[in-house]
């Protein structure tokens, strides 16, 4: 059993490279608009002034009294910190702390998609992008734009008071709610990055059943693999063994070019093999019969 290294669908893989594009573009331009927090914490605190989710000074108040807070990973970006708060946490801990946000896990997922999108067109223009590949490859993209995902859509039960316990209210309500103008566009910023992020997942996902189905050999490949096999190995076959086809292709490539005795009267070494059309040559006389030479040698003298 052997997988293939073909693709079965070329038009539909050229297809989604081609829906990918600009979905990657679109990921890059709202992420990179939204890092490092242009409006998640103005979201967050639009939110708790509805009550439809905690108080981001919740924050500051827990770091003041020195109180453990696990803010929610939805509402995590540079300045917020995603690990609880204490006074045993150093400064250089707390810095590379602040640096692990949702936020920032966009961007880099969308400029790591963007990468893999530039290398493995090239790769496939080459013919160097086997389906094995591509299976590997968009099964780790699909699970990082989960992980994207469950953070933009997570829940906030951090305040007993206040709980969400679905997706944050820019998601799950209308932009329209929001007081000012400016928060109903960072409302309608986070959903469209929402949206593109779910798109983008959704796109990588194709990509697996496509590849698994190129694996599987059809029934030309595996026919052409069976020949390759028979032909590498006819040294040390037993013809008894053999199935009529391929016992009448072993003796006809014997007689052309294996176990026929060499060309008479060639000088050197080296020796030509015997072909059916030398044999027939020999066979009606050689060059003892050449009617040319005769003549010239009958002529009774140098030219």
């Amino acid at each position: 059993m052997f997988i293939s290294r073909h693709w079965k669908a070329p038009k539909f893989l050229i297809a989604l490279f081609g829906l990918e594009f600009p979905f990657t573009v679109a990921a890059l331009a709202f992420f990179g608009i939204a890092s490092p927090d242009t409006y998640r914490t103005v979201l967050w605190n639009e939110g708790a002034k509805h009550g439809w989710n905690s108080n981001p000074n919740e924050v500051l108040y827990a770091a003041a009294n020195y109180r453990a807070l696990t803010v929610p990973m939805v509402w995590t970006s540079l300045y917020v910190s995603t690990f609880p708060l204490n006074d045993n946490l150093s400064k250089s801990a707390i810095d590379e702390i602040l640096w692990i946000s949702i936020t920032n896990f966009n961007v880099v997922i969308s400029v790591l998609s963007m990468f893999i999108l530039l290398v493995k067109s090239v790769m496939y223009i080459t013919h160097t992008f086997p389906p094995l590949l591509s299976l590997f490859v968009h099964a780790l993209l699909v699970a990082l734009y989960a992980v994207s995902i469950h953070g933009q859509s997570g829940s906030d039960m951090s305040d007993p008071q206040h709980p969400q316990p679905g997706a944050p209210w820019y998601i799950t309500q209308s932009c329209s709610v929001a007081d000012t103008s400016a928060v109903r566009g960072f409302c309608q910023q986070a959903k469209g990055a929402f949206a593109v992020t779910i798109i983008m997942c959704t796109i990588f996902a194709l990509h697996i059943p496509l590849a698994l189905y190129s694996l599987i050999p059809t029934r030309a490949q595996r026919h052409a693999r069976t020949t390759s096999v028979e032909s590498s190995s006819t040294e040390t076959i037993d013809p008894k063994n053999m199935s009529p086809q391929s016992l009448m292709s072993y003796r006809q490539k014997e007689w052309e070019m294996g176990t026929l005795p060499r060309t008479p009267g060639t000088t050197g070494a080296m020796k030509s093999p015997m072909t059916p059309r030398t044999m027939a040559f020999n066979t009606l006389g050689g060059t003892r019969d050449l009617p040319l030479r005769e003549h010239r040698g009958g002529g009774g003298g140098e030219v």
